[in-house]
């Protein structure tokens, strides 16, 4: 019988009795395979040489850059699907409510109470820092 695991023994043809099976070499494997990062530091490790943000942008304005080759500033992206978010005037946290005697948008309730007592110079001030179209008189 051929030892094929620990506890499984399997007849064979031409055995007498139990033995070991030759350690054959797998066809998928590279015998001569040797990972670098077995042995320790000193066993093919590469050291590697970090490069700050200054030498990377001048490595890159080093390069044959022509001027049709697309770039961060250059890509241009449909528009989203998604509506736009709407921050708070006053926290700029997102807000879900719009005041609509002023037309800023708040928040909480402590930001609509604050909203209601401004004079309107400041927040006609509010709603041109936000680029609002919609002055209130």
């Amino acid at each position: 019988m051929e030892a094929m695991s620990e506890n499984k023994m399997v007849p064979s043809d031409f055995s007498t009795g139990p033995m070991e099976k030759a350690a054959k070499p797998l066809p998928f494997k590279d015998p001569n395979f040797v990972h670098s990062g077995h042995g320790g530091a000193v066993a093919g490790k590469k050291n590697r040489t970090w490069k700050n943000l200054k030498q990377i942008l001048a490595a890159e304005r080093a390069l044959p850059w022509q001027l049709n080759d697309p770039n961060y500033f250059s890509i241009d992206a449909p528009p989203s699907f998604k509506p736009a978010k709407k921050y708070s005037d006053v926290s700029g946290l997102l807000a879900n409510y719009t005041d609509p005697q002023s037309k800023l948008r708040f928040s909480t309730i402590e930001e609509f109470s604050y909203i209601r007592r401004l004079p309107s110079d400041v927040v006609t001030g509010y709603l041109a820092l936000r680029k609002a179209t919609s002055i209130v008189p």
